[in-house]
C-alpha cells in the first residue's frame, strides 16, 4: 500500500484502510455484487480534502472512484486496490432558503433529508423513487434524475441551479447558467465525468404535505385488462401530478403477478378516482392511501433493501410499444426465466409523463432527451454466484430485445453496463448514451479531464484523444 502520510498531513476528514475495524463497512455497497476491496477509502470533511485525495491518487497512481450512496451495480462507486472518496460521513447538510425557493445539498445527503427539510416550508424538488439514493456518482442527479414529480417539473438536472465542483486539477469550481456555464451544462447529464461535485442547489416548488400513493397488486389472468387500462392513461395523456411504474413479477406470495406503484399529487379521494379504471379490474391488495409528502420516495424501499446481488438493466420503449399487445408475452418471459435461472427476474416500466422533461430541448443540457419511457430489467439473488450474474445479465438482455423491443442504450443510470470489464474507455458506449452532445462533451473532457481520471460511469473520450 501506497505511504498514506502524506495524504494524511493535509487530510481533515477520515482514511479507512484494510487494517481499519470499519473497513468492511466502509466498502459494503447497496448491491453486495458491486463492492470492491480499495486501498484506501477518504472520508472528506470539505472541497478541499476531495483536492487532495484526487491529488494523492494521481501521485500514487490509485484508480479514483466516488462514492454517495453506493447505489451503482456497475461498481462504478468502488475502485479495487484504489481510492474511493466517499461523501457520505461529513458532506450530507441539508439547507433551505425558503425566500428564494432554493435547498442547499450536500454531495453525500440522502433524499430522505432532503425531503423531509424541504417538506416543513411546504416545497419540494424532484427525487428518486427510492429515497436512501443519495447523488452521486451516477445513481440520480448527475445522470438526469427521474422522480414521482418530474411529470410536472422535469428532471433532477432540470431543477439544478448550481454544483461545487472538484475537478481533476484539484480545482475548486462553482458551476452556474452565469458562471462557467459549459461545466454545468456537462454536469447536468454527464454524470462524473469532469469532477467531484461537493454541493448541490436545487429550486424548491411548492407541494401539497399529502400526496396518494402505493402499490396495487392483482393477479396474472387480469394481466391483459391492466395493460388495456395502463396503455389507455399514458395515451390519453397521463396528467402531469401523475405517475406509474408497472410491475411484471414472476412472484408474489406463491403467484405470477402483476403491480402497479400509483402516484397522484392529491388527496386520496382524488387519486382514487383518476385511477378508477385501474380498480375496476379489481385488484388483490390494495396499498394506496394518503400519506405525507415526505414518505412519498420511500414507499418502494421495500424492493431495494441493502445486502443483496443486484443486476440492473435498462431500456427505452418505442412511443409506438403497445402494453395491451405484449405485456401477456412480457408475464410470460419473466415467469419462464425466472424458472430457468431459479432467480426472479422482474421488468419494471416506468411511466412518468414526459411533459415537462421534453420542453427542454435536447441540447439544453447533457442528458440526452427523449419522447421514450423508461424500462428496467432487474434480478436479485444472496449467493456468491458468477453463473447467476452471468445468467442475470443474457436473461435481461434476451427480455430486452424478444418481448419488449426496448432500445439498445437506455437510462445511463439504470446501467450496470456503465463500467467496462476491464476498466478501460469504451467511447461506444458512452457515444451512443449521449448522441449528439456527445462531441461537445469530448471537448469538455479535455479541458477538465484529459488523463481519464474520472472514468467509472460512461467515461467520455477527451476529444484530443477521439481525433488522434
Amino acid at each position: 500500500m501506497s505511504d498514506l502520510l502524506p495524504l494524511r498531513n493535509e487530510f481533515l476528514g477520515d482514511l479507512v484502510t484494510p487494517s481499519d475495524p470499519d473497513y468492511e463497512q466502509a466498502i459494503s455497497r447497496w448491491s453486495r455484487n458491486a463492492s470492491r476491496r480499495a486501498n484506501v477509502v477518504a472520508f472528506p470533511k470539505n472541497a478541499n480534502d476531495v483536492a487532495a485525495a484526487i491529488s494523492y491518487s494521481k501521485r500514487a497512481n490509485l484508480p479514483l472512484a466516488i462514492r454517495g450512496g453506493g447505489h451503482s451495480t456497475s461498481g462504478a462507486s468502488s475502485s479495487e486496490g484504489g481510492l474511493v472518496i466517499d461523501l457520505s460521513r461529513y458532506l450530507n447538510g441539508v439547507k433551505v432558503d425558503p425566500e428564494q425557493r432554493r435547498v442547499y445539498v450536500g454531495g453525500g445527503a440522502i433524499w430522505e433529508t432532503v425531503d423531509r427539510t424541504t417538506i416543513q416550508h411546504g416545497l419540494a424538488t424532484v427525487g428518486g423513487t427510492v429515497n436512501h439514493v443519495i447523488y452521486i456518482p451516477s445513481r440520480l442527479t448527475l445522470g438526469g434524475g427521474f422522480g414521482w414529480l418530474s411529470g410536472r417539473h422535469g428532471l433532477a438536472v432540470d431543477n439544478l441551479i448550481q454544483a461545487t465542483i472538484v475537478t481533476a486539477d484539484g480545482s475548486i469550481i462553482t458551476a452556474s447558467a452565469s458562471e462557467n456555464e459549459e461545466l454545468f451544462w456537462g454536469i447536468r447529464g454527464g454524470g462524473c465525468n469532469f469532477g467531484v461535485c461537493t454541493e448541490f442547489v436545487f429550486k424548491l416548488h411548492a407541494q401539497r404535505t399529502q400526496v396518494y400513493a402505493g402499490l396495487v397488486i392483482f393477479s396474472a389472468d387480469r394481466a391483459a385488462q391492466v395493460a388495456s387500462a395502463v396503455q389507455t392513461w399514458w395515451k390519453n395523456g397521463a396528467s402531469e401530478d401523475s405517475g406509474l411504474i408497472l410491475f411484471v413479477s414472476p412472484e408474489v406470495q406463491g403467484q405470477p403477478c402483476v403491480m402497479a406503484q400509483l402516484f397522484y399529487n392529491g388527496s386520496e379521494a382524488e387519486g382514487r378516482e383518476y385511477y378508477k379504471g385501474l380498480f375496476d379490474i379489481g385488484p388483490i391488495v390494495d396499498m394506496t392511501k394518503e400519506i405525507p409528502y415526505e414518505q412519498l420516495n420511500g414507499t418502494m424501499n421495500v424492493f431495494a433493501p441493502h445486502g443483496r446481488n443486484y443486476y440492473l438493466k435498462g431500456g427505452l420503449v418505442p412511443p409506438e410499444y403497445d402494453l395491451t399487445q405484449h405485456l401477456l408475452e412480457v408475464l410470460d418471459s419473466v415467469i419462464r426465466l425466472s424458472s430457468l435461472g431459479k432467480q426472479p427476474i422482474q421488468a419494471q416500466f416506468e411511466m412518468f409523463p414526459l411533459q415537462a422533461i421534453s420542453r427542454v430541448k435536447n441540447d439544453a443540457t447533457a442528458f440526452p432527451r427523449s419522447t421514450e419511457s423508461n424500462v428496467l430489467i432487474t434480478s436479485v439473488w444472496d449467493e456468491e454466484s458468477p453463473e447467476k450474474f452471468q445468467f442475470a445479465r443474457d436473461a435481461a438482455s434476451q427480455l430486452l430485445r424478444t418481448a419488449i423491443a426496448a432500445g439498445a442504450t437506455g437510462y445511463g443510470n439504470y446501467s450496470i453496463d456503465a463500467l467496462p470489464a476491464d476498466g478501460t474507455v469504451s467511447e461506444d458506449k458512452a457515444q451512443q448514451l449521449f448522441g449528439d452532445n456527445y462531441p461537445r462533451l469530448q471537448v469538455l473532457k479535455k479541458r477538465y479531464d484529459p488523463e481519464l481520471i474520472f472514468n467509472k460511469w460512461f467515461a467520455i473520450t477527451p476529444a484530443n484523444v477521439a481525433q488522434a
